[in-house]
């Protein structure tokens, strides 16, 4: 098959930075057996092609902002541009867009000029609005009209979790698909020292979506009960060093290690690392990431989005949405019963395997092959 993805980013020609690991793993397995061209909306510079994880990657470029509708034109032209000559080559079997933004609406309109299936996928906050952080594309007109258009555009939605899925009940054409990962680089076996000293790591970039204000307040309470306890948090800032702010007037500059931005490889050294992954988030399509602790074999305790609803009880521990009382207590719980901890990081692990990244691939490959079927009736 002759399948084209467009993606708002994560396939730098770096192959290690600026990238969305779980698609990177997605594509990597899907070009074994097809022809993959992956389109990136939100590109660097001037246009380009190259090659990544067996792929064509065509970056379409930077587009600056202007009057409404004037920036998914140009993509539009430089999209069929690029396409050009894929096209001329042969037919173009599947359009793939994540998520219901404009890289939906561009999947969608692509599939009907080039007569063929489209399948959008949910990745973040298209279908939300949270006002408290003004978080969420239903909060804009452009938002709502795009993730409209695009997921009537679409033959088959999927997400990464029910919870995504939720505001598509009653629709048909629905798919639970995760983006699994790439269990191997993750799970091998590794000696945790039994603790105390306690360690925790949270991968998530600073964010208000994140609301990493509640995991601090979290792991002022969790030091208060553990003095030595240590939390390695990787990920980029793009709030301007504020939570480091934050951090030293609760007291934790100490208990806090801030990485940075990391590549899988050395995030999956702090996995390999940790006794409990701890996430905070008011909002999650999926969150990958936890899929990655659970390789390696680390249980979750995070707020009840995304996947966690799905894993808990038995291989995560689900508390409320800001709720940084119940995120310390589930953490600590699970810190000073290592039986538990063990149990729940086993079947974390069995579940990050069954639907790892090959598991992800052949879930899509099922849904391009029974679209082109119904499409050659």
């Amino acid at each position: 098959m002759r399948i084209v993805f467009i993606v708002p980013g994560g396939f730098d020609r770096s192959g290690r930075e600026r990238v969305i690991p779980a698609l990177l793993w997605l594509v990597e397995r899907l070009a074994r057996r097809h022809e993959v061209h992956v389109c990136v909306t939100s590109g660097a510079g001037a246009p380009a092609t190259y090659r990544l994880a067996g792929a064509t990657i065509h970056d379409l470029g930077t587009i600056p902002a202007g009057l409404p509708g004037s920036r998914m034109a140009r993509l539009w032209r430089r999209l069929l541009r690029a396409l050009a000559p894929v096209a001329r080559s042969g037919r173009i079997d599947a359009f793939h867009g994540f998520w219901a933004g404009t890289s939906g609406v561009l999947a969608g309109l692509a599939g009907k000029r080039f007569g063929a299936m489209v399948v959008v996928s949910i990745g973040g906050g298209e279908l939300v609005w949270l006002p408290e952080i003004g978080y969420g594309g239903l909060g804009s007109w452009r938002g709502r009209a795009q993730a409209r258009l695009a997921l009537s555009l679409a033959d088959i939605v999927t997400g990464g979790s029910r919870y995504a899925l939720g505001p598509l009940a009653g629709r048909a054409a629905v798919r639970w698909v995760p983006l699994g990962v790439d269990s191997a680089a993750f799970d091998w076996p590794v000696e945790r020292p039994p603790g105390p000293a306690w360690r925790l790591v949270h991968v998530a970039s600073i964010n208000r979506v994140k609301d990493q204000e509640t995991l601090l307040r979290a792991l002022r309470a969790i030091v208060d009960r553990e003095p030595a306890a240590q939390l390695d948090w990787a990920g980029e800032d793009t709030l301007g060093g504020a939570l480091r702010r934050r951090c030293a007037e609760l007291g934790l500059s100490q208990h806090i290690q801030f990485h940075g931005f990391l590549p899988s490889d050395a995030v999956a050294a702090l996995y390999r690392a940790a006794h409990v992954h701890v996430l905070s988030s008011r909002h999650e399509s999926q969150a990958v990431v936890v899929g990655e602790a659970a390789a390696a074999g680390v249980p979750t305790v995070g707020t009840a989005v995304g996947i966690i609803p799905e894993l808990a009880p038995a291989a995560a521990v689900a508390v409320p949405v800001g709720d940084a009382e119940a995120l310390a207590a589930g953490a600590l719980a699970l810190l000073h019963d290592p039986p538990r901890r063990e149990l729940m990081g086993r079947a974390a692990q069995d579940w990050a395997r069954r639907y790892d990244a090959d598991w992800t691939a052949a879930q899509f490959e099922r849904i391009y092959a029974g679209l082109a079927l119904n499409l050659e009736r």
